[in-house]
């Protein structure tokens, strides 16, 4: 059997090492990153082409299943593997962290929302960790902002005041909240992206007394199976396994 993990994520990587060998798995990168850190086993980097050309490959590679272990806000590269996959009928599992709980954290759909909810609420000193392509929305801002992300946003997309930070997680609580203290952070705007990685900020923020402006994921594509552990998904894998031999 052939799976098509795709990844980028630390529960990529932890289901590639659970997987690799038994299980013949090519993991598939986007490539947006530089430097990423690689699983283990065969990777691919870079897009398929859209629906197409994700239909193409899964049908020249002969893969049995897919694991999408993305970032919770590839919401394109997950629509377009859960239409793919449901059009050819191969099994198809959606590998989605659970979503941080953050109950006084102003919720938002969108980061032109959150640019919004930070001119109303007349924030001044931001901590951005919307990522690199969430900077967009706040080019207009009045406020100073304090942007966290992995690869250097384009210039043009930046706002006026700020300061830029290129650095990828984990983090740690200590770490996050004298940087908060350092820079005089009024409010926190992030993506309820899950996980232990970079969950410290929140717990930082909270400690401090700093508002939380937070963008709620995407929703899945409707029909789709999801778990939201490595084991989880080590096991959905280990039955498509079974499956097919008793078929054979």
């Amino acid at each position: 059997m052939r799976v098509l993990l795709l990844g980028g994520t630390a529960e990529g990587r932890a289901l590639a090492r659970r997987l690799h060998p038994q299980v013949d798995i090519v993991s598939s990168l986007a490539g947006r990153v530089p430097d990423p850190t690689l699983p283990v086993g065969p990777v691919r980097i870079g897009g398929f082409g859209g629906p197409d050309g994700l239909r193409r490959w899964l049908r020249d590679e002969r893969i049995d299943g897919v694991v999408d272990a993305t970032h919770p806000f590839a919401a394109t590269m997950t629509a377009h593997a859960a239409e793919v996959c449901g059009e050819l009928r191969v099994p198809h599992l959606v590998l989605a962290r659970p979503p941080w709980e953050h109950g006084d954290a102003l919720v938002v759909e969108s980061d032109t929302e959150a640019a919004e909810t930070v001119a109303r609420q007349h924030y001044s000193r931001v901590f951005l960790t919307t990522g690199r392509s969430g900077v967009k929305a706040f080019a207009d801002g009045d406020a100073w902002f304090l942007i966290r992300a992995v690869t250097e946003p384009d210039s043009a997309v930046l706002p006026r005041d700020y300061q830029l930070v290129l650095s990828r997680g984990p983090y740690r609580y200590a770490d996050e909240f004298a940087l908060l203290r350092e820079h005089r952070i009024d409010a926190l705007v992030t993506k309820n992206s899950g996980g232990e990685m970079t969950r410290a900020k929140l717990d930082a923020a909270a400690a401090l007394d700093i508002p939380v402006v937070m963008v709620q994921r995407p929703p899945l594509p409707t029909g789709v199976t999801n778990v939201g552990t490595v084991e989880e998904a080590a096991e959905w894998v280990a039955r498509l396994t079974q499956g097919m031999a008793r078929g054979s």
